[in-house]
């Protein structure tokens, strides 16, 4: 059973998450808050895996809760979904180095949001389709969002020496949004070997997911942006 936190000051907005979320076999809502604050304390009191996370709340942000539970050991299991009215900006892209999973735009179908869920709960990253992912990189490749953002981003540009050659491939693949048995398979190796390489990237990069996998590789310069027209 995937246990999730609803982070919105939309009381309606909520209720509808609440509703579709519940609706499902392997997942239950166990608790709604309306800021950043009340979400972490109830992600800490309810043990919580995934958060469905707004970005823009009163009082405490989607942004900072999102940095509270990254800089938290005691929750590195959890996994945080950016809501978004918008595509992608710099609150976006500042949330992935913060820590998010990905992100999703409030629009979305119900079967996306409940694949979104499965997927955090997985712990791989929420970065498609590939146009977003484009925008994404082109964000970062022009620092579109703040150093400050994640001080660890540094660090683990820095450390893309300590990869070995095989697992600077994988990462390659990683960003380009692959899954470990579509890697697999173009890499000629099995899903578990692919499984293995990213679990030592995050390791040595300090990541916690996939997510900060892929900001890394575009931050570093390891893999180049491919601008849209």
């Amino acid at each position: 059973m995937i246990r999730v936190v609803l982070a919105d000051d939309q009381a309606l907005l909520r209720s509808a998450f609440r509703v579709l979320v519940d609706s499902e076999p392997d997942m239950e809502v166990v608790g709604e808050a309306a800021d950043g604050a009340e979400a972490v304390a109830l992600v800490r009191e309810q043990g919580a895996e995934v958060v469905l996370m707004d970005i823009r709340m009163p009082g405490t942000d989607g942004l900072a809760a999102t940095r509270a539970i990254s800089a938290d050991p005691a929750l590195a299991e959890v996994r945080v979904v950016i809501l978004t009215t918008f595509e992608v900006d710099e609150y976006v892209v500042a949330a992935l180095r913060a820590g998010a999973s990905g992100f999703l735009g409030k629009g979305a179908e119900p079967g996306e949001l409940l694949s979104a869920v499965r997927t955090a709960a997985k712990g791989d990253a929420l970065l498609s389709p590939v146009a977003t992912k484009g925008l994404i990189a082109r964000f970062l490749a022009q620092g579109g969002a703040a150093e400050g953002d994640d001080p660890m981003a540094g660090g683990r540009a820095a450390r893309l020496d300590a990869l070995t050659a095989r697992e600077r491939e994988v990462l390659v693949q990683v960003a380009g949004g692959l899954s470990n048995d579509e890697i697999g398979a173009r890499l000629d190796v099995s899903p578990l070997t692919v499984k293995t390489h990213v679990n030592r990237a995050m390791a040595k990069l300090g990541a916690r997911d996939r997510a900060q996998l892929v900001v890394a590789a575009y931050e570093s310069g390891l893999v180049r942006p491919a601008v849209p027209e």
